[in-house]
């Protein structure tokens, strides 16, 4: 464990059914699981990724985002120093709750985490057709927020899987790399 230059815990958030689970999944194991299982409370998964020589410990925090655990996400939040927000693309009830939810799920970052940097990962690509995304109403509520910025993806094919998550991890180095260098 000495050999851990950093170690980044990330909340990441969004109704459930979107795909939270899958993401992480897809990120730190190369796996999709086709049957859904709902997330009790939290659930964390350990990553180790190197950058530049620096070996850095990555706690995802999978929040459920069903109602009945809003109780509980106050602690899950505590020491956060990033957060994902997720949503559905799908064409249905789902994609279009969740994506009318992304701006409670922002202050509830805010409340519980402070000013952290929150990316916007735009699930479920594969169920719809990619061309036909309007990404004005994304980039909207990204500026609005100001988040990083937005990547869709797809937890079942891994599109957009990997930059998705390498851009808030990148971010959090470049954000904390420099305060080490002046211990």
């Amino acid at each position: 464990m000495n050999d851990i230059s950093f170690i980044f815990k990330i909340t990441v958030i969004g109704d459930g059914r979107v795909g939270k689970t899958s993401l992480i999944q897809k990120f730190t194991q190369s796996y999709f699981r086709e049957d859904y299982i709902k997330t009790i409370g939290a659930q964390l998964s350990i990553y180790v990724k190197e950058i530049n020589g620096d070996k850095i410990k990555l706690q995802f925090w999978d929040i459920a985002g069903q109602d009945s655990f809003h109780f509980l996400r106050p602690s899950f939040f505590k020491k956060s120093k990033a957060a994902i927000i997720v949503y559905s693309l799908e064409e249905n009830k789902l994609g279009e709750e969740s994506f009318n939810h992304i701006p409670d799920w922002y202050k509830e970052i805010v409340k519980y985490c402070g000013n952290v940097p929150i990316i916007l990962f735009a699930n479920k690509v594969d169920l719809v057709d990619e061309d036909n995304i309007d990404d004005s109403d994304i980039q909207e509520i990204v500026n609005k927020n100001n988040f990083l910025g937005y990547y869709i993806t797809s937890a079942k094919t891994g599109s957009g899987v990997i930059e998705a998550f390498n851009a808030i991890i990148k971010e959090l180095y470049n954000k904390f790399k420099p305060l080490s260098a002046e211990l």
